[in-house]
């Protein structure tokens, strides 16, 4: 059986899903047919229902929870992890926000959703893909603009500045941890089988830290101009307990984001 299974190129999900991918793990007779894309990409081809198994937002789940079930591993949620709100502008302030250019990482996005949830009369709102956004920034074409993934670890090196942690918000508001985005199945597969791959999944990333700190070739391949010491905080920041099983903490923040 063939499956075809999407995630991002970024050093959390290429660790997680490595040993599943690469023969690492056995894998049952179960073969995945790999794409590699930009999360706001997944989350438009999961509202499609194109791919069996894909990573996706948190923040599109409601738009996709008629074809897709939410799978208990491989996913990123935590506490510190949230997205950023970044100027080149030290003097922006939280209030001046709402009437900012402001550049998103995806409309789908639960980078969106949690700025949203901290600036709901914003307006003037932009999407891009993630990795566009810091540029944006500094170039001056947007006042401000949420970063998420690796982008964390290099606004400042480039004289940027930030002005809320819209994950510490989250937090604050709601008190759970921040789902910033999870593993789906298609209704289309048996769930015998979905829970099959639910289980390679955590193997997968039981054998990614069984590994760890080792940097795969895999994992470096697709990690695109990044030093490994950023590749290491990027698996640090998004791949924890919650990655292996969402358990009852994770399932609650979920359903806390669903309900906002």
């Amino acid at each position: 059986m063939t499956l075809t299974l999407g995630f991002s190129p970024c050093p959390n999900d290429t660790f997680i899903f490595d040993a599943l991918v690469n023969g690492k793990i056995d894998t049952g007779g179960i073969s995945f047919d790999v794409v590699l894309e930009d999360v706001q990409t997944l989350n438009l081809w999961a509202i499609e229902g194109k791919l069996d198994i894909s990573k996706i937002s948190y923040g599109v789940l409601p738009l996709v929870l008629q074809q897709y079930t939410v799978l208990n591993s491989g996913g990123a949620l935590g506490k510190g992890v949230g997205p950023l709100l970044i100027t080149k502008n030290p003097t922006l302030t939280i209030e001046q926000v709402t009437h900012a250019k402001i550049a998103i990482p995806g409309v789908n996005t639960t980078a969106h959703l949690l700025f949203s949830m901290a600036f709901p009369y914003a307006q003037e709102k932009s999407f891009h893909v993630f990795h566009e956004i810091e540029e944006l920034v500094a170039s001056g074409k947007v006042d401000a603009g949420v970063i998420i993934h690796e982008n964390r670890f290099t606004y400042q090196q480039k004289g940027l500045h930030k002005i809320m942690d819209l994950g510490d918000y989250w937090e604050q508001q709601t008190g759970v941890p921040i789902p910033l985005g999870g593993i789906v199945a298609h209704h289309r597969i048996i769930d015998s089988v979905a829970l099959q791959v639910n289980e390679l999944i955590r193997k997968s990333v039981e054998y990614a830290f069984a590994h760890y700190p080792e940097v795969s070739n895999y994992v470096r391949a697709h990690a695109q101009e990044m030093s490994e010491a950023v590749m290491r905080q990027h698996i640090d920041l998004y791949v924890n307990e919650f990655s292996i099983d969402l358990g009852i903490p994770g399932k609650q923040a979920v359903s806390k984001l669903m309900n906002i």
